[in-house]
């Protein structure tokens, strides 16, 4: 029996990035052999163990065949006859095929070290077309490394086309789509995630709403980018700058703007009413991916309101009032930081704005204060009960919006 550390953890070792997961490989046993060891189950598919004391993850080596379409038609068969190469041979790109002994030796059969140095994402095998969410995830990868240089290699992108025109995707099931593409809009260049899928073909078949926004154009004295797929690019990349890992404010980034999709053309540049247009785009993309409500109700409040938020400063009182009731912001003031980051990342989303100042958060932290300040107490000691004390204190809250001090902005 012999272990070796493998995927991410020596990828990232060899990258200079903090390794966070540490899995190994078990070549050699059976699962009576790591059990006698006091190693504990949790693999339903194939043995996978946890070490007694460290905790961290212990797999049999395996290999597998596929059975079916999608990502569960695969059959595994894990013995103590499956050597390591062939193990290693099984994962989706060379840069997540690299083994490392006790001693620290690579074993490095698919050239994985090497396409670290050439800073290539490039699948392992032909084999890699058969489990599509390989597909989203070389995206998602993208997305992570391109501020290192990488770039997907041109025989692994021919093949994203084929899993795309043989209808492979077609079988994710929106669990795996959803949490590969929450895992991405959390990566430092998220942007990178929706160009590999939209070259490949597969933006267009699992985010049409998001694919139709490539080609329509925004009033450039307002957009300098002119096009709203561009637009959106560069608006998620902001987002990951302002709120780094922030997956929660990059998904109210990615869906701001499906609005503008549906523009009718005679509008066009211009984009009037694009933030009532754009919430019924937005609860399709959330239902059939099953995202959870919290961002789903978060992202369609940055829909309908991110114009407002940007007019903040030239709002009336009642208004402000009404934006931070709608966010529950009085009551959860986390969910008006979202709602910033976002409409942040949207100023700064566009081409010579990307550093540009934006004085409405401070602005619209400070109304959130002035009305949170205001309390039952007094209306209450002065006699008034019930629906009463509501109106009074919306009205109290209005007053110290408008009465309130110039913030620090």
């Amino acid at each position: 029996m012999r272990t070796y550390l493998v995927g991410g953890a020596v990828r990232d070792s060899l990258l200079g990035r903090p390794v966070v997961d540490r899995d190994h490989v078990v070549v050699g046993a059976r699962p009576d052999d790591l059990l006698a060891q006091g190693y504990k189950p949790v693999g339903k598919d194939f043995p996978v163990f946890l070490h007694p004391h460290s905790g961290e993850e212990y797999a049999l080596a395996r290999t597998e065949r596929k059975t079916g379409r999608g990502y569960h038609g695969f059959a595994f068969h894990a013995d103590p006859d499956v050597t390591l190469e062939q193990d290693l041979a099984r994962r989706d790109l060379t840069i997540n095929a690299i083994a490392q002994d006790e001693h620290g030796a690579l074993v490095d059969p698919y050239g994985g070290a090497q396409d670290i140095q050439r800073r290539l994402l490039r699948h392992v095998s032909p084999a890699f077309v058969e489990d599509p969410v390989r597909l989203l995830r070389v995206a998602r990868f993208a997305a992570r490394l391109a501020p290192l240089g990488f770039t997907v290699a041109d025989e692994t992108m021919t093949l994203l086309r084929q899993m795309v025109r043989d209808g492979e995707i077609d079988h994710l099931v929106p669990e795996r789509v959803w949490a590969e593409t929450r895992k991405a809009l959390g990566e430092a260049r998220p942007s990178v995630f929706l160009k590999v899928l939209r070259e490949s073909g597969a933006l267009a078949v699992l985010f049409p709403e998001i694919d139709a926004l490539y080609g329509v154009p925004q009033r450039a004295e307002f957009h300098p980018e002119v096009d709203t797929g561009v637009h959106l690019e560069m608006v998620l990349d902001a987002a990951a700058q302002w709120a780094p890992g922030d997956d929660l404010v990059g998904f109210c980034a990615l869906t701001h703007d499906l609005g503008k999709a549906l523009t009718p053309a005679a509008e066009l540049p211009r984009h009037v009413g694009h933030e009532q247009r754009g919430v019924e785009p937005l609860r399709a993309l959330a239902a059939r991916l099953r995202v959870p409500a919290e961002y789903a109700a978060l992202a369609e409040l940055v829909c309908r309101e991110h114009l407002n938020a940007h007019r903040a400063l030239e709002l009336k009182p009642a208004t402000v009032f009404r934006l931070l009731t709608s966010l529950d912001a009085l009551r959860r003031p986390e969910r008006l930081d979202t709602f910033l980051a976002a409409c942040l990342a949207d100023k700064r989303g566009r081409l010579g704005h990307e550093h540009d100042d934006y004085p409405q958060a401070a602005w619209l932290r400070c109304a959130r204060d002035a009305a949170a300040a205001v309390t039952s107490a007094p209306f209450v000691a002065a006699g008034l009960q019930g629906p009463a004390v509501g109106a009074a204190m919306e009205k109290a809250r209005i007053r110290a919006i408008a009465e309130m001090k110039l913030c620090n902005i």
